[in-house]
């Protein structure tokens, strides 16, 4: 083949860096352009790992060896479906993949989530990890009681950067201006509730038993919730319940632990679901339902018994799942949020794969598994994307250099893969005088500022 195979990537996270990666190493002649619509990359792992979790950021360093390569290409700062159609990308690459993660939550769906003082877990997480969407999110930590309503990795981080103490946060990226609220905070109770079992709940072992590990805040457990129907049990027992085991026994541990004097507790909660949000001007009460679990074993469900009780909290935050953001020319299925796939293969309403269009992580499935889950999917994706070549190459195609929207310098000022270094190096220094590894800037203006040169 005399020309290069042209691959437009959309997103920057894991996904996107590990399709980069695969698709590399399949020793096709592949250039890859990556479009980001941050002038920074890496997505979750930069916005999304919570900041006292330094070692999940080391994929970063993988990330920039796979940048490195001469046939990448980093185009930041751009919004695919805004700035550049993907009728525009469909035209320029000979393959268009999209992974662009879950960007928005899912509703509770009940009355009064719209009140002052109930937020996403999403906003908060970002707020506080610098994400520019979210800097000037105002959270009341004037409140003494904030309820969490779901049970998996991320509202522990929301649970646990709530429960800590400034020192226990000073020396980590997290977000100045969220380090100096945090500092306010008169959060002294924090509920995390969870609608099925203990042995259902969906955190994994290491990232829980965190919670006894805090300064000045205690992990809370009703010793009697600890108690299993034979259906959990028997899931326990199973080889993929191993994790729920853990847990279960770092649950027992909670419970049997003597109470200290600390400022705040962080209540662990079951079989509770939220049915409303009240309050007068704002976020006063949470009334819960209790639940019971129905079904077999591996496939229990929590249903509503009726009963219900009233909790007072004055913030609350949902963690209870993430969906995808539809973008103009793909296919879209908006009850699971994601691009419907086949092999990776996007299709469109009749099943039929769209033509050069694939995608990977969480846009693909839904937002499951962990960073280094999207290497193996992304690669599932690369091999279907490289099986198809011999009907999607028909010729040269242009890349970047064929997007009218760039290549006019009429359309957004492009971040190449240099520009987001001299970035990372002012946040790294600007971290280094406050004993800390980097201080973000939060602002796409201020990243600006700082590479007014064009792409070369």
């Amino acid at each position: 083949m005399s020309h290069p195979i042209r691959v437009a990537i959309v997103g920057s996270g894991p996904s996107g860096f590990y399709a980069a990666e695969g698709l590399f190493k399949a020793g096709r002649g592949v250039q890859v352009d990556m479009f980001e619509r941050l002038p920074a990359p890496y997505g979750l792992v930069r916005h999304g790992v919570a900041p006292d979790h330094a070692k999940l950021k080391e994929p970063m360093r993988v990330y920039e060896g796979i940048a490195r390569s001469p046939e990448f290409r980093f185009l930041g700062n751009v919004t695919v479906g805004r700035d550049v159609s993907v009728d525009d990308l469909r035209a320029a690459y000979h393959a268009v993949l999209f992974c662009c993660g879950a960007e928005s939550d899912r509703r509770l769906g009940i009355p009064g989530e719209d009140l002052p003082g109930s937020h996403t877990a999403t906003e908060f997480v970002g707020w506080y990890n610098g994400h520019p969407d979210y800097r000037d999110r105002q959270f009341d930590l004037g409140q003494e009681v904030a309820v969490i309503i779901g049970q998996g990795n991320v509202a522990i981080d929301v649970g646990r950067i709530l429960a800590k103490t400034v020192d226990e946060l000073k020396h980590t990226d997290i977000a100045e201006h969220a380090l100096e609220c945090l500092a306010q905070s008169r959060i002294r109770e924090i509920h995390l509730i969870g609608r099925r079992g203990p042995a259902q709940a969906k955190f994994t072992t290491k990232e829980f038993r965190e919670l006894g590990e805090l300064a000045d805040c205690d992990p809370v457990v009703d010793a009697a919730d600890l108690a299993l129907n034979p259906e959990s049990l028997a899931e326990l027992e199973d080889r993929s319940g191993s994790v729920a085991k853990k847990n279960l026994e770092v649950l027992k541990g909670f419970a049997a632990r003597p109470a200290r004097a600390v400022r705040r507790r962080l209540f662990l909660r079951f079989l509770l679901s939220p049915v409303e949000l009240e309050g007068d001007d704002r976020l006063q009460r949470v009334v819960l339902e209790r639940n019971r679990l129905e079904g077999a074993a591996g496939r229990q469900s929590a249903r509503g018994t009726g009963e219900r009780i009233t909790q007072a909290s004055g913030l609350l935050f949902r963690s209870i799942g993430y969906k995808g953001v539809a973008i103009p020319g793909v296919p879209f299925d908006a009850r699971q949020g994601i691009f419907p796939t086949r092999d990776g293969r996007i299709v469109d309403e009749t099943g039929a794969p769209v033509p050069g269009l694939y995608a990977s992580g969480w846009i693909k499935r839904g937002p499951t598994g962990i960073i280094g889950t999207n290497r193996a999917d992304s690669l599932a994706t690369v091999t279907s994307l490289l099986a198809d070549l011999g009907a999607l190459d028909a010729g040269p195609r242009p890349g970047a250099e064929g997007l009218a929207a760039l290549a006019s310098g009429r359309g957004p000022r492009v971040i190449g893969f240099e520009d987001w270094l001299v970035i990372d190096r002012a946040e790294v220094q600007r971290g280094a005088a406050k004993g800390k590894p980097r201080e973000k800037f939060t602002r796409v203006g201020e990243m600006l500022q700082l590479v007014p040169r064009p792409l070369r």
